[in-house]
């Protein structure tokens, strides 16, 4: 999430900040139409060489803004080498979405390339180029047959290929100049991965071909094959090595919207990534928060949770744990968009595909981010098209309160630290989780603050989740912080921060203790497995709100106005029941100047007004019972005069 920077306030002026009280607070009533990556509604197809108008209308009819498109020409050897015939299919499409206007976007694949049947000829990318391949350290290429990954068909042959495998990499960036001046909107990269995630390589930590080693060994002195030891964090040789290869995919990727831009300077680069902020980013090299810079948008594949990974399969607990995925990939994005690919249903019969779908919908939109709809595991198609199209119309009427950008009011910061999870990712991300879900289930504002965002957050309380890597920037920041805020660290690691009466270091890591207590038994845990956390809870919120602790809420200014999202996950069980118990008494209490006006959006409902009343220079709204999610927003007396909220 966007920082902005604002003086810490109290009393009158804490209302004005919050309500709109002085004036100039909201000269901006109507904001900029936004890019059109901000608010796609997405559907997938297979783009043949005749298939484009079918594929344009298909999308129309389902509300789907931005089309995703299959027919990966780096990604298969015979297009890799000749790439005519996709090309053509993909400038087709190009011009029938901007025929209707909408926007298209093709899939390629990052480092992986398939040879169908292999099995039946010479010229295939490993017989003709076995130095492209990626290694493990024993010297094993990266080749892989049919039944590997559901994607690899009998008698095709799969590799990986050395992102320093330069002849290869010529290639790629030259189709990649040839995609973009088809027209087409966007190019998304799959699977940029180091290979470390198929059976046998989930240790490997490559690639340890001549092209990769040579290349470390320049930048670093060291011999990757001798020098490092691999899987220990405390060698810092080691060290480098997962700093080179996160770089190193990072600088593909730059490499690829750079290459594709300067052909179109409006193309956008999105790359796909399945690990989130777990230590699967450290092992495939594809670390979400170092690519947001390099990169338009990012959809994440973040298949989150137990079992099959489904949303139909997911407890309230994996609920709100992917809630903090997501509001992280959002504080990472800093302004840009977030997609999220993600499985609604894979044929339960004892949960309703429909709900299923509404579900994951909901809890991505209350999230800011914007929904894709897939069937299985499968990126095309969708689980069930009537309800895609009536959630997508929905998105489409309140995408301005969904995606417009979220600022913050009066947070509370929760620091993720890309260096703790990299190096200690087990009691970093317990901290962390237990810390962002105790302030979601209390209804306090928090804002996710990074090492880039550090330097402009202006919250009174900044949290330290098991923080334990600090680089000297940080160092300074933090101490530069201290001064006008709050530091609270927890859990033990090798901070050196400030000696200053505003750091405070709490007994043990209460953010690690609570997602345990959690982990027990999400429901009967909550009351009384909070005190070591209740202490992060400034005492005079600007925007209060009261409710169960079953409900997700966050709280952001959008377009001048004081927003709240909830996310309702009580009474959901995973391959049982996928229908919310509805939740009620939810309150919520704005300092300002005068009543002004309240309004409520259900997750798939209508808005309505709410009736307040003023007491003690707050404004207080009773909400209605909130069944699946909701959106309230608020509105100051002194814009009586305008719509209940602004309009593209």
């Amino acid at each position: 999430m966007p920082t902005q920077t604002r003086p810490i306030v109290r009393g009158l002026a804490l209302c004005m900040l919050l309500a709109g009280c002085g004036g100039s607070a909201f000269a901006q009533t109507t904001p900029p139409q936004p890019e059109w990556t901000h608010r796609t509604r997405i559907g997938a197809y297979g783009l043949q060489s005749n298939n484009a108008r079918e594929i344009v209308r298909n999308a129309q009819a389902s509300g789907v803004f931005g089309i995703e498109v299959d027919n990966d020409i780096p990604g298969r050897y015979e297009s890799f080498l000749h790439p005519e015939a996709k090309l053509k299919a993909i400038r087709a499409v190009a011009r029938e979405a901007h025929r209707v206007g909408n926007y298209a976007f093709v899939y390629i694949a990052g480092t992986e390339c398939i040879t169908a049947h292999a099995d039946h000829t010479a010229h295939t990318l490993a017989k003709e180029h076995p130095e492209w391949l990626q290694r493990k350290r024993n010297g094993e290429p990266a080749i892989f047959g049919g039944g590997t990954a559901f994607w690899i068909a009998p008698g095709d042959e799969d590799v990986w290929i050395s992102p320093y495998a330069t002849e290869w990499r010529k290639i790629y960036m030259q189709r990649v100049r040839q995609i973009a001046a088809t027209g087409i909107d966007g190019i998304y990269v799959d699977i940029p991965y180091w290979m470390t995630h198929f059976d046998g390589w989930e240790d490997s930590w490559a690639s340890f071909d001549d092209a990769t080693v040579a290349a470390f060994k320049a930048e670093t002195g060291l011999n990757a094959k001798q020098d490092v030891k691999l899987g220990d964090f405390d060698d810092p040789g080691f060290r480098q090595w997962i700093e080179f290869r996160t770089r190193t995919i990072t600088e593909f990727l730059r490499e690829i919207d750079q290459t594709a831009k300067a052909v179109n300077p409006q193309i956008k680069t999105i790359p796909e990534i399945y690990p989130g902020i777990e230590e699967e980013s450290v092992r495939v090299g594809a670390d979400v928060y170092s690519l947001y810079p390099v990169v338009d948008a990012i959809a994440h594949e973040y298949e989150f949770g137990g079992g099959d990974h489904m949303a139909s399969s997911r407890s309230p607990l994996e609920w709100f744990q992917y809630q903090v995925g997501m509001y992280s990939f959002r504080a990472f994005a800093e302004g840009k968009p977030t997609w999220i690919l993600n499985y609604s249903w894979d044929g339960d019969k004892n949960v309703d595909a429909r709900e299923s779908m509404r579900n994951l919908a909901m809890s991505q939109v209350m999230a800011g981010a914007n929904f894709w709809d897939a069937p299985g595991h499968s990126m095309a198609g969708s689980n069930d098209l009537p309800t895609r199209k009536a959630i997508f119309n929905w998105i489409k009427v309140h995408e301005t309160d969904l995606f417009s950008p979220r600022q913050p009011v009066d947070p509370v910061g929760v620091y993720f630290s890309p260096q703790s999870r990299n190096l200690h990712p087990k009691e970093f991300l317990a901290s962390y989780r237990g810390v962002l879900i105790f302030l979601m289930q209390e209804h306090v504002e928090f804002q996710i603050v990074t090492p880039r965002t550090l330097a402009s957050f202006r919250g009174r309380v900044l949290v330290l989740p098991h923080v334990t890597d600090l680089d000297l920037t940080e160092q300074r920041q933090m101490s530069d912080y201290s001064r006008h805020g709050k530091l609270i660290a927890m859990g033990e690691g090798a901070l050196n921060l400030p000696a200053s009466p505003s750091v405070v270091r709490l007994p043990g890591d209460p953010g690690a203790a609570y997602s345990a207590v959690l982990e027990t038994g999400f429901e009967q845990a909550i009351p009384g497995a909070q005190q070591g956390l209740l202490s992060l809870v400034p005492d005079d919120q600007g925007v209060e709100v009261r409710g169960g602790p079953l409900v997700a809420t966050s709280v952001a200014r959008v377009n001048g106005l004081v927003h709240c999202y909830f996310a309702n996950f009580a009474g959901l069980r995973g391959g049982s029941n996928p229908m919310q118990t509805p939740q009620t008494g939810f309150e919520i209490s704005i300092a300002a100047k005068s009543l002004g006006s309240g309004f409520f959006l259900p997750f798939m409902g209508t808005e309505q007004k709410l009736n307040g009343s003023y007491e003690g220079g707050r404004s207080v709204f009773k909400l209605p019972p909130i069944t699946r999610g909701a959106v309230f927003w608020f509105v100051p007396e002194a814009r009586r005069d305008e719509s209940h909220r602004p309009k593209r």
